[in-house]
């Protein structure tokens, strides 16, 4: 039987993991679970949002499932550090990109897909009144690199300075003390490009997709950008049936509510891997509906793109939509070689949503709080409980 490391983690994954595993047991998908401590808490309390322990485990296991996390910025995580670990030299952060980058998870795969009924989708006026395109984008993020690398300084050491001055266009900051210089990089390699751009099109070609989409922006990023560009026509060579498109990430943004339905495998960087997700996903339902995975050559870990929303944990009965979190899944029974419970729980999905008699707050356009029960709007559970029924 295979074991899967359970990782909670903050606010409401908390809630909706268990929702997940409690489809994957009506479908009958047989695993031990095994509980990873990550998150907000153990940053608190050990100065370590990711213990070694739950690294452990993953190394052992290789298949997580992640419910969401709790990241706050450097000074406002400092703060809340139990008072005996501050000013020890603890950093906060971010335990998924700490996962990604320890365990090379670098293809991030993140499926924007439209359910039929959902009265979320998007929906575009034309000439003669409105139609909803049928949304159905895949995007691979590079998950390790660009700018989450996290090869960044406030006031530049001397050598990093020196090194930066080196360029020209460092000319326009020369009077610029380095206490008052912030400096991020944006690292690209030529490998881990080819990798993210052979996934891709290797996703295209196996699930019929005519089209493959590099996001970037080459003229003004033109060294990063301009690599995975080069890299991205070469290999194109090898998948004559895929056209390759490419596209900056501004002018995408527009794009994507103008003709969503022209776009089917998205390849671009961490950060712009980011946006352009996020900008899909609200076409599809918005982040209730977006889930993910991280996949490196042993280790791999799924989870919804939503955040911890902490305000919504407390709620009883819990009001947020675990269908991210269910499908997130099912990417990892697809890639267990599982995919045929993936497709009835799918199913089962798609028919609740179409019938739309079981809606969470933000299938209705509610804000958020316990009094969406007032107007119709079901619990996390009886959502669970719906799918599980069509099952």
């Amino acid at each position: 039987m295979r074991t899967i490391v359970s990782m909670p983690g903050d606010g409401i994954g908390k809630t909706v993991l268990p929702e997940a595993i409690r489809v994957l047991d009506a479908v009958g998908f047989e695993a031990n679970y095994v509980h990873g401590d990550i998150g907000w808490d153990f940053w608190i309390k050990e100065g370590n949002a990711l213990p070694q322990r739950t690294i452990d485990l993953l190394a052992e296991h290789k298949i997580g499932l992640f419910g969401a996390i709790t990241s706050k910025p450097k000074e406002a995580a400092a703060r809340e550090l139990d008072p005996a670990l501050r000013d020890k030299g603890y950093v906060y952060f971010s335990p998924i990109v700490g996962l990604r980058q320890h365990f090379n998870l670098d293809i991030c795969i993140r499926p924007c897909m439209s359910f039929k009924g959902n009265p979320l989708n998007f929906i575009r006026r034309t000439a003669s009144g409105f139609e909803e395109p049928l949304v159905n984008a895949v995007i691979f993020r590079q998950n390790t690199e660009g700018l989450y690398a996290g090869v960044e300084w406030t006031n530049p050491p001397k050598q990093v300075r020196d090194a930066l001055e080196t360029h020209p266009k460092m000319k326009f900051f020369k009077d610029t003390p380095s206490e008052d210089l912030a400096v991020s990089t944006r690292i690209v390699t030529r490998k881990a490009s080819r990798r993210i751009l052979t996934a891709a099109f290797e996703y295209a070609k196996k699930f019929g997709y005519k089209n493959l989409t590099l996001c970037e922006k080459p003229n003004v990023l033109r060294e990063t950008s301009g690599m995975m560009f080069k890299e991205a026509r070469e290999i194109a060579k090898n998948y004559p049936g895929i056209e390759l498109w490419d596209t900056n990430i501004d002018a995408q943004m527009m794009w994507l509510t103008k003709n969503p339905e022209s776009y089917g495998v998205i390849v671009a960087e961490n950060m712009f891997g980011d946006i352009i997700s996020d900008g899909f996903a609200g076409l599809v339902g918005g982040l209730g509906f977006a889930c993910s995975a991280n996949i490196g050559q042993e280790v791999a870990v799924f989870e919804p793109t939503h955040g911890s929303a902490p305000k919504y944990q407390e709620l009883n009965p819990s009001i947020v939509n675990p269908i991210a979190m269910i499908l997130s899944a099912c990417m990892m029974l697809d890639h267990i070689g599982e995919s045929e419970k993936a497709g009835k729980i799918r199913g089962a999905i798609s028919r609740v949503i179409e019938e739309g008699c079981v809606k969470t707050y933000d299938m209705m356009k509610l804000k958020g709080g316990p009094e969406v029960f007032k107007h119709g709007a079901s619990t996390t559970q009886e959502m669970t409980d719906a799918i599980i029924a069509r099952l």
